[in-house]
């Protein structure tokens, strides 16, 4: 069993209500009242671990003995604790080793979700520049056919218009001699001819 302990920088912080382990004795604090027997829950080195502490310990407060608030803590008469145990109980040492361990399963199942959920977008945008691709050589495709279907139709039209140009040079021939014949013809009289 360990001397009473002043250092309050490593008192426990989380505790609750323990039994005593067998073959201790219980003791008495520097107030001369019998101590409580408490039980380390805060994770740390020190989880599961019992210890003695004085019954007006300053951070034991008062207990309640209606619905209504609880009384202030006491002002503390000691501050005295000792530890019972010296050692972690193996449950405990077992507990801190799970924790870690889900601490580490935690953490990797993250950095995986987050790998993925990565990789996904990198996916998701490769897929959508291989699209981009895709449609901009569609686009590409579309205007080169449209181009070439325009030069096909304009070469057509030129063949058209050259096969129907003798044919319209001779109908402006004969408007053309036929409109020479009317102006030169009879010229008697005020009006033209059809007229009068």
């Amino acid at each position: 069993m360990s001397l009473p302990c002043s250092d309050q920088s490593i008192r426990p912080k989380k505790m609750q209500s323990a039994s005593l382990p067998r073959g201790v004795e219980a003791v008495r604090c520097w107030c001369g009242d019998l101590c409580k027997v408490k039980e380390v829950t805060d994770f740390s080195d020190w989880l599961g671990m019992k210890f003695f502490m004085c019954a007006n310990y300053e951070s034991d407060p008062a207990e309640s003995i209606s619905a209504y608030p609880r009384p202030p803590s006491p002002p503390p008469l000691c501050m005295y604790y000792r530890w019972i145990d010296t050692e972690m109980p193996d449950w405990a040492v077992i507990e801190i080793r799970e924790r870690g361990r889900r601490a580490w399963a935690s953490l990797d199942l993250e950095e995986r979700r987050a790998k993925a959920k990565a990789e996904e977008k990198a996916e998701q945008k490769k897929e959508w520049e291989d699209y981009c691709v895709e449609q901009r050589a569609f686009i590409d495709e579309m205007i080169r056919k449209n181009q070439e279907e325009k030069l096909r139709l304009e070469e057509v039209y030129r063949h058209r218009e050259q096969a129907r140009e003798p044919k319209r040079g001779r109908k402006r021939e004969r408007a053309r001699a036929a409109k020479a014949a009317e102006e030169a013809g009879d010229g008697k009289g005020k009006y033209p001819r059809w007229t009068q």
